[in-house]
């Protein structure tokens, strides 16, 4: 679905996505905000030692500022890091499930993404994108000794091999570690000439999965006015990979969800310009997601038949 390659080693179980409502804060006023849980099966092991990629992550200086440790399991990494000094909390759905609040500096996942089925690592992808603060960095690691069956607490669970298309940090025969920054803030080494390729930092992210980013317009129609735009640079949404066009629609979802928390408006506007004839401005592939408000014009019905000067009404 999301991530590039994925190798199935064992499935017993379905994964159930789960939305929880949790009490949010924001400036002065109290919203309620619908978060993608990302409900994963029972796989924690009570540890003895720091895990591998997080002793690599100290020992290089990497954890910096406030940080998460996101699926943290019993939090035995979380809490030797605490005893050292570090600003980190941790958060799991079993164990530690009071959801984390406000934004990181740095975020850690490690070995989550292997448990998780391709939907559920989407959802992980966007929760992460939405916890990082701007400038911030997530480090996702993997394991690399997946071979057979595993059991945890006496039952077999979904295992998969994960690759994913950000800066492979570090690697060994055990596990690998990648670094994920917003798209905004990520190198891009291309020659393509496209705003959307080369996006400014100062751009208003709204969430991000491995091949797909929503952010708010820069010259917006209505409050919340978002785009929805794969990372690669293609023109016409009629040649987007059917991958491609499902992750559009699974952020599109989301990022409906937090413009609704956030405005409140009464409906949307949904559209794709394909080609000049039908007003595409910048040649790379763009949903445009419109709130609309009770209001916001005379006479709202017929909508998007309104692209045609006097086809609206019928």
């Amino acid at each position: 679905m999301e991530i590039c390659k994925i190798c199935i080693i064992f499935a017993t179980k379905n994964v159930e996505l789960v939305m929880k409502t949790v009490q949010t804060t924001e400036t002065t006023e109290e919203k309620r905000e619908l978060v993608p849980d990302v409900h994963t099966p029972l796989t924690a092991i009570k540890g003895k030692s720091m895990s591998a990629p997080a002793r690599f992550l100290m020992d290089q200086g990497l954890i910096q500022g406030r940080a998460l440790d996101f699926g943290c399991g019993y939090g035995f990494d979380t809490d030797q890091l605490r005893q050292r000094g570090f600003d980190i909390i941790g958060y799991d759905n079993y164990y530690r499930q009071d959801e984390p609040e406000g934004r990181f500096e740095t975020i850690m996942c490690i070995y989550l993404l292997n448990v998780l089925d391709p939907l559920m690592q989407t959802r992980l992808l966007m929760r992460v994108s939405e916890l990082l603060k701007p400038g911030g960095k997530a480090y996702f690691a993997v394991r690399r000794d997946l071979v057979g069956d595993k059991a945890f607490h006496g039952d077999f669970h979904y295992q998969c091999n994960v690759r994913l298309p950000f800066i492979s940090l570090y690697s060994t025969d055990e596990y690998e570690i990648y670094l994920y920054q917003h798209y905004n803030y990520q190198p891009h080494h291309t020659t393509q000439r496209c705003s959307f390729c080369k996006l400014n930092k100062r751009t208003k992210m709204i969430c991000e999965t491995a091949t797909c980013i929503a952010f708010y317009d820069s010259n917006p129609v209505s409050r919340g006015h978002a785009l929805i735009v794969p990372k690669r640079h293609v023109e016409n949404y009629f040649d987007l990979t059917p991958k491609e066009i499902q992750a559009m629609h699974i952020v599109l979802n989301r990022a409906k969800e937090i413009i609704d928390a956030k405005y409140h408006p009464d409906g949307y506007n949904i559209g794709v310009n394909v080609g000049e004839s039908a007003g595409q401005s910048v040649f790379h592939v763009h949903m445009h997601l419109i709130p609309r408000y009770k209001g916001d014009v005379e006479e709202p019905k017929g909508g998007v038949r309104g692209v045609i000067p006097g086809k609206r009404d019928y």
